[in-house]
């Protein structure tokens, strides 16, 4: 056989391996993403559930996920540890019940199960106006403002003051009701109920004895910023004339000895070093 010709079958059935190669990778990679994945039964919520509901069987139902399961997501068989448990945050239909939504097992429902380890919930009285026209909601960050004469004011002339008590609490509530109307507008509260500390409720237990206002805030905003008191004659001047605060004593430096000086002394064949103090140190 002409080996020119035996040369060009080679190079053609080398050339045909490496495309058939080629198009059964890619072949394969299709049919690869195109597999199913296996899912797991996790349990969600049958309808839409509200912050303090203690889940029932009739709450609950399964839905499958494919791929990762979410973190803190209850498996189906493990159902029965959802029953019984207050909700501390609204659910929705369909979404996945997650461990950080629920109260702690034996807690039960309602407001209490919301508040954290170490938390108070304290109510404060407020009308339409205070709490800015009924758009307090829960969920949402404010500042806490109180009106009016200090206890033991001298200063006549200085008026009312107004001073930022608390800045970036949480609201748990508002209102006997913790939902929204059938419009989705908020309902005209009375009463807020707000998540502190037991040190800032006793703050705000002697607070309902001024005036108390409550300032909407961006809830990505937590920058807790130092805000001057304000007086009703610094209205009209435009100068703040509430007490200023106590100027801090200063405190004398301390003096420092100057060092000590040498002299090297040369006797012969003998060196020795004499110290002396400084002459700076005796003026």
């Amino acid at each position: 056989m002409n080996r020119r010709l035996l040369t060009i079958l080679l190079a053609a059935l080398v050339i045909g391996f490496v495309c058939a190669f080629l198009v059964y990778q890619m072949v394969s990679s299709r049919l690869a993403a195109v597999r199913p994945v296996a899912a797991t039964g996790i349990v969600a919520a049958k309808t839409d559930i509200k912050l303090g509901t203690v889940l029932s069987a009739n709450d609950l139902t399964t839905v499958q996920i494919a791929g990762g399961v979410p973190a803190g997501a209850i498996l189906v068989k493990d159902m029965s540890r959802a029953v019984g448990r207050g909700v501390i945050s609204d659910l929705y239909a369909g979404e996945p019940i997650i461990e950080k939504r629920l109260a702690a097992i034996g807690s039960g429902g309602g407001l209490a199960a919301t508040i954290p380890p170490g938390m108070r919930a304290c109510a404060v009285r407020v009308d339409d106006v205070v709490n800015v026209s009924g758009f307090v909601t829960p969920g949402m960050r404010v500042d806490v403002l109180i009106s009016g004469t200090p206890p033991g004011s001298t200063n006549s002339d200085q008026g009312q003051v107004s001073k930022t008590l608390l800045q970036d609490i949480q609201v748990l509530s508002a209102g006997t009701e913790m939902q929204k109307d059938p419009e989705g507008k908020p309902k005209p509260v009375q009463v807020v109920n707000l998540l502190v500390t037991p040190e800032d409720a006793e703050r705000l237990s002697l607070a309902t004895n001024f005036s108390i206002r409550l300032v909407l805030r961006n809830p990505l905003d937590n920058k807790i910023d130092v805000v001057a008191s304000a007086d009703t004659k610094s209205l009209f001047t435009g100068v703040n004339t509430a007490p200023p605060k106590p100027p801090q004593r200063a405190t004398a430096p301390k003096s420092v000895e100057p060092p000590p000086f040498s002299i090297e002394v040369i006797n012969g064949t003998k060196t020795s070093e004499e110290k002396f103090a400084s002459p700076e140190g005796h003026k």
